[in-house]
């Protein structure tokens, strides 16, 4: 906070469309398109999305910012990874397939991705058959740019899923890659498909632990990160 203006948002159950409430029992968070929805006062202009618990890399920054100058109400976008610099060697992590026409999504696919004999095969969460991928395939890593815009069609897909999910409203997650492939098929916007060169370092297993802060050592040896980041 004291380098940059730094604001904090509380993902609360009761923020909610007029006419609903909390379900009784409910103690989960709505999801992560209910986050973004509740920073909705506090952002003015263009802006990206990313997990916390993630190391993007540097490149994926400049990627995005460098969008930003351009991005309008009638586009998103999502910066993309080769899913071969995402994976996991201690086993299969969830990842979103990117499919693309000219630099555009056309279609993400949620899918648990490993690798398989030397092979890396996409097993989609919503029960299709599983399919082969290659190694420089795009997956989204939920790094996500969008307007302000944003927060109205949040508003609405809330009610809608609120009212989808109202028999059983006790756990389901109201998620904002199902949100921008909603936006996208209704064609509402488009969605630009960014590639980076970066590699993403995640902790998915315990065991990945050690690799991650290999990875960041050797990073901040060859000064392409800094020791101390203020």
């Amino acid at each position: 906070s004291e380098k940059i203006k730094v604001s904090y948002v509380f993902q609360e159950l009761t923020n909610l469309p007029e006419g609903y409430v909390v379900p009784e029992g409910r103690v989960k968070p709505w999801g992560t398109g209910h986050a973004i929805m509740s920073c909705k006062g506090e952002i003015d202009g263009p802006f990206v999305v990313i997990n916390a618990d993630d190391f993007y890399g540097r490149d994926a920054y400049f990627v995005a910012s460098k969008y930003l100058d351009t991005i309008d109400d009638e586009h998103y976008a999502v910066v993309g990874y080769s899913v071969s610099k995402t994976l996991s060697p201690n086993g299969a992590a969830k990842r979103g397939i990117c499919r693309e026409e000219n630099g555009e999504l056309v279609d993400l696919i949620e899918s648990s991705v490993e690798r398989v004999n030397g092979e890396i095969v996409a097993s989609p969460l919503n029960g299709s058959e599983p399919f082969k991928v290659t190694e420089d395939t795009l997956v989204s890593m939920n790094l996500l740019l969008f307007t302000p815009q944003i927060f109205e069609v949040l508003e609405k897909k809330l009610a809608v899923f609120l009212e989808e999910n109202k028999e059983d409203l006790s756990k389901c997650e109201f998620l904002i890659p199902d949100v921008v492939r909603s936006a996208m098929n209704e064609k509402k916007v488009t969605v630009d498909l960014l590639k980076t060169d970066s590699v993403w370092h995640g902790v998915t297993y315990r065991e990945d632990k050690e690799e991650v802060v290999t990875a960041i050592n050797k990073l901040i040896e060859e000064k392409i990160y800094p020791n101390k980041l203020w």
